[in-house]
């Protein structure tokens, strides 16, 4: 028989039957008076073989070992097997990270671990306030939580104890502008120290951040917050730094 007639009864295509012989896989028959390649049953049969172990997942550079070593063979199927069961499990997590995507409506470039730390855009908060948060949550879960977004989630969950005056505290920073009073300014920073303190001697028992990370998200901030709200982090950062904060 032809390529073209092999080929349709293996269900492959021509192309495909020469990558088999180009690789080695698949012998090459010989050519007859007018130079086609004559295939006989004895090549039917091996093609359909090398279709079904490819189908397994076995790949072209081991088929020469497998293909007529019963041992090699039952040895690969098991290493197929694992990954498989690897894949499974790599797969089954993405369908629930989108399930509960889907369920929650969060977005879907935060680990679900971390979505629930992201301000509601429809909370009335500034717009570039709302996506600033979120890219800090993109970056810190990156940065600090990566490999396990968990570990990061549980570092804000820590620290939140309190949601409606952190929410509070919030509303109050993002609304700091130029025109913002001294006093409210000044009082401002007062509350947030002692927030802070509270909350930094709480997490005393965790390492500290990395010094890339610290810094790529002291960027972020800068690149970011108003030069009102850059002041009163820096305010903020002296204050904590000083012995009882004075």
């Amino acid at each position: 028989m032809l390529s073209n007639e092999l080929a349709r009864l293996a269900g492959v295509t021509v192309r495909t039957l020469r990558h088999y012989h180009q690789v080695g896989v698949l012998p090459e028959p010989p050519r007859t008076s007018g130079g086609y390649r004559h295939y006989d049953v004895g090549h039917l049969v091996r093609l359909l073989r090398i279709t079904r172990l490819t189908a397994l997942g076995i790949p072209l550079s081991a088929l020469p070992e497998v293909l007529d070593d019963a041992a090699a063979a039952a040895e690969l199927l098991g290493e197929l097997d694992r990954r498989a069961a690897a894949d499974i499990e790599r797969l089954a997590a993405r369908r629930a990270d989108i399930a509960a995507l889907r369920r929650t409506g969060a977005p879907p470039d935060l680990p679900p671990e971390l979505s629930a730390w992201r301000t509601d855009p429809a909370a009335g908060l500034p717009a570039d306030m709302v996506r600033y948060e979120h890219e800090q949550l993109v970056l810190a879960g990156h940065l600090i939580g990566r490999g396990d977004p968990a570990v990061l989630a549980a570092l804000l969950g820590e620290v939140d104890e309190e949601p409606a005056v952190s929410a509070a505290l919030t509303a109050r920073f993002y609304a700091l502008d130029e025109d913002t009073p001294d006093d409210e300014v000044t009082a401002l920073v007062g509350d947030l120290v002692t927030r802070l303190r509270t909350a930094l001697a709480r997490l005393a028992h965790l390492p500290p951040v990395d010094a890339r990370a610290a810094g790529l998200l002291d960027e972020l901030t800068e690149r970011t917050l108003r030069p009102a709200q850059r002041d009163v982090l820096r305010r903020v950062q002296r204050r904590l730094a000083l012995p009882g904060g004075e």
